[in-house]
């Protein structure tokens, strides 16, 4: 399976279908990620979507005959839940990926932190280190600008059939 975003052409905001939710990880009381699969350029790729609880509950209800088992499940989890994160997986036979069916969601990319400050500048609160590497080889393993493969949502759509 591929990284979505190893497939982008650049990092223009764009839409995914046949989605399936694999895991619901509960970051902390705000923030929730969704790691999911999609089929993308003929083949099959995973993202990590970065969500709030109420975009959450949107694709929940749009899990078609599952919706109403996943809304329980969440729901179960989060009055449980005493460390973070909490993991949720639907990778199993028990529990199987879960399907949305006929969605849309236009994504965007997300980049690393360190990306926005000048650059071969130390931020004041973290010095540069020296770590003692192949300068070369350590530019070719780490690529600032590349995005990472989290994603936020920047809408959901159905599909409407005729």
């Amino acid at each position: 399976m591929k990284r979505l975003i190893d497939a982008l052409a650049d990092d223009a905001d764009f839409f995914v279908e046949q989605i399936q939710i694999t895991a619901i990880v509960f970051d902390n009381t705000d923030d929730v990620t969704v790691w999911a699969t999609t089929f993308f350029d003929e083949s099959l790729h995973f993202f990590h979507l970065g969500l709030q609880f109420p975009s959450l509950d949107l694709l929940l209800r749009l899990a078609g005959p599952r919706a109403e088992a996943l809304q329980e499940d969440v729901a179960e989890a989060l009055a449980t839940v005493t460390e973070w994160p909490c993991l949720l997986e639907y990778t199993t036979e028990e529990k199987p990926p879960v399907p949305l069916p006929g969605v849309a969601m236009k994504l965007s990319c997300t980049y690393p932190a360190d990306d926005f400050e000048e650059e071969g500048e130390a931020s004041e609160d973290e010095p540069e280190l020296d770590f003692g590497g192949d300068e070369e080889e350590d530019e070719e393993d780490y690529e600032g600008s590349t995005p990472h493969n989290i994603f936020y949502l920047e809408g959901v759509f159905l599909r409407i059939e005729p």
